[in-house]
């Protein structure tokens, strides 16, 4: 079973060098996470595919705040159809470690702080609610951050008056949680149409969300930072009368070039 094995963690990881956590996941720096809720999804979309990660986006959710922008590390599950037999599997793996109740609890038992707790039920709603506000109390308590849940959830009345949770999910249902079993933890999991793997940048706005890889949100939040410098530049320079919205949104000059790479050492 794929249930928070630090080998198999690092195995898929290997590309990052940085900091881990004791279960291998990696470990960006809370820096890099406060840099990132300023970057766009589209900004940080466009560096990942570049770099031929094409299935990191994912769209069409109900957001329980909207108007908030959502970055954690991603601690990723998978749930399936229940069966007996897999059932007593997961309920003695969770004994284990000191677990109690349904799989849902076991997974929510292992999150820290900035984490986001990333979820493939499969799209199901009725009878696939993830989490209501008991549970989300627990997860904001432990992450300060939220979920994302291919699924559904429940009390989202409740929910939203919890300090410091956000959730994207599916839909909503009045019914708890039935009929299906954890089959893999901290392993690669497929919301949508996007993957991602454990450690894992989650950036969730308005706009959808994308799991940045580890080895790429340094470059995804300095590419933002200089875009929006660009941004900045031009705005000035448009005002200014230097240059018109033609050539600051077009193809730049060399001598508007040089002058950008001027203003920046002062204003960077």
């Amino acid at each position: 079973m794929w249930l928070n094995r630090k080998e198999d963690i690092l195995h898929w990881t290997r590309e990052w060098t940085g900091e881990r956590f004791p279960d291998g996941r990696p470990k960006v720096p809370d820096s890099i996470l406060e840099r990132m809720k300023l970057v766009t999804v589209e900004e940080a979309w466009g560096v990942v595919k570049e770099k031929g990660y094409r299935y990191q986006y994912a769209g069409n959710w109900h957001i329980l705040h909207p108007n908030s922008v959502m970055v954690g590390r991603a601690v990723t599950c998978t749930l399936v159809p229940t069966r007996p037999d897999l059932h007593a599997c997961i309920q003695d793996w969770g004994k284990a470690q000191g677990s109690v109740g349904l799989h849902n609890s076991f997974v929510i038992d292992t999150l820290v702080e900035n984490d986001v707790v990333v979820v493939d039920m499969f799209g199901k709603v009725k009878d696939g609610t993830f989490a209501g506000d008991n549970l989300g109390t627990a997860i904001a308590e432990k992450t300060k951050v939220g979920m994302v849940i291919d699924g559904g959830v429940r009390d989202v009345i409740r929910m939203g008056e919890i300090p410091n949770l956000n959730a994207f999910h599916r839909g909503v249902d009045a019914s708890a949680i039935a009929d299906v079993s954890l089959s893999s933890l901290n392993a690669p999991t497929r919301i949508g149409e996007a993957i991602a793997l454990p450690g894992d940048i989650v950036l969730g706005t308005i706009g959808g969300i994308v799991f940045v890889p580890p080895h790429l949100a340094e470059e995804v939040v300095t590419r933002s930072e200089r875009i929006r410098k660009m941004d900045e530049w031009g705005q000035i320079r448009i005002r200014e009368g230097v240059y018109t919205s033609g050539q600051v949104d077009g193809g730049w000059t060399d001598e508007m070039k040089a002058d950008f790479d001027e203003w920046i050492k002062t204003n960077a």
